[in-house]
């Protein structure tokens, strides 16, 4: 990696010089694009950063960024970064995932990464399937979904991985697609912005093994119709027409036509991602079509210490109160005995 001048950074100063090997059209380009084209407005010098990823076809991330990065075992890039993060706390560092990686081996990683709130930035490329080994069928597979490994239908039951981290009381939570490059670099920007455990959910497109996965809720035609962005302080208006939004009544969410039975824009819900408690982001988490449409945006974004901050200003104290140890005595203090 070369360490940044005082010049100011650009895309291209994020750019390694390797070949990208990923499939023509596959949304993972669109995600590297904007992470690179980010980075540079967060002030930031390119040396802080490291890239952490596991195994999968969104794993090679790190070798395309020019920056400090770990290609690491399936699974553990959560438990990585967050040694990364405690041995070095000035560093902004990044987790590249998949719905595979994070969510089916990772899965315990990842949730307690959150719970702890470790000062980490996750991206999660969610495609609905195994890529990498050529289309399994995934965590986040539909059920029924018919795949190399479920030739007569998937019989689990899906993750929902934005329940997921929400559950685990992650404290900054979101959803972006792809497709939608202005969106996805501002949902980025505020994801590594935020001081603690961000997670973003990405949904992308694996045009080889799981074409047209999320077409339903982006295709222009019915994208307006299909989808709500959720936007804090404003009402959950959608729709082509702007004319529906959603009512929370006998405790659920309900979408109603504004203009009909006396429903009114001031009858709507107002987004509050700073929320206290996750619960109603959880019920935007749990909107699916063809009931409801599909929540993209920040959906929770609160602050609590940071589990980084928490071990140094308790490290600090026990230094100060008892002075730096010794590892002679450490070694032959407590239970010991020969052998």
């Amino acid at each position: 990696m070369t360490i940044s001048s005082n010049a100011p950074l650009t895309k291209k100063d994020f750019s390694s010089d390797q070949d990208i090997r990923w499939c023509p059209g596959c949304g993972d380009y669109s995600i590297l694009s904007a992470v690179q084209n980010v980075l540079p407005t967060l002030d930031i010098p390119k040396e802080k950063y490291v890239f952490v990823s596991g195994i999968g076809c969104s794993s090679r991330f790190p070798y395309y960024m020019n920056t400090y990065g770990f290609h690491t075992i399936h699974g553990r890039a959560p438990a990585f970064a967050t040694g990364i993060k405690l041995a070095n706390p000035d560093l902004s560092v990044w987790v590249i995932t998949g719905d595979g990686d994070a969510l089916s081996i990772g899965g315990n990683h990842l949730i307690h990464m959150l719970r702890r709130n470790v000062d980490l930035n996750v991206l999660l490329f969610n495609n609905r399937i195994y890529g990498l080994t050529k289309g399994q069928y995934s965590p986040t597979s539909e059920f029924g979904k018919r795949t190399k490994s479920s030739p007569y239908g998937s019989v689990d039951h899906p993750f929902n991985p934005l329940s997921v981290a929400l559950g685990a009381d992650a404290t900054f939570v979101a959803r972006t697609v792809d497709i939608y490059p202005a969106h996805l670099k501002e949902t980025i920007a505020r994801a590594a912005a935020h001081r603690g455990s961000s997670f973003v959910e990405i949904y992308q497109n694996c045009n080889i093994f799981n074409d047209g996965a999320f077409s339903s809720m982006t295709e222009k035609t019915i994208r307006n119709d299909q989808q709500i962005e959720l936007v804090h302080g404003e009402p959950m208006i959608f729709g082509k027409e702007r004319d529906q939004g959603l009512l929370f009544r006998d405790e659920g969410l309900e979408v109603a036509r504004i203009g009909e039975n006396g429903v009114t824009e001031a009858d709507l819900l107002v987004h509050d991602e700073a929320r206290a408690r996750p619960s109603r982001a959880f019920q935007l988490s749990r909107m699916e079509q063809p009931e409801f449409p599909v929540p993209i945006g920040v959906f929770r974004a609160v602050h609590r210490p940071t589990f980084d901050s928490e071990m140094q200003a308790q490290m600090d104290h026990t230094l100060d109160a008892e002075g730096p140890g010794k590892l002679h005595e450490l070694l032959n203090e407590g239970d010991v005995w020969e052998v």
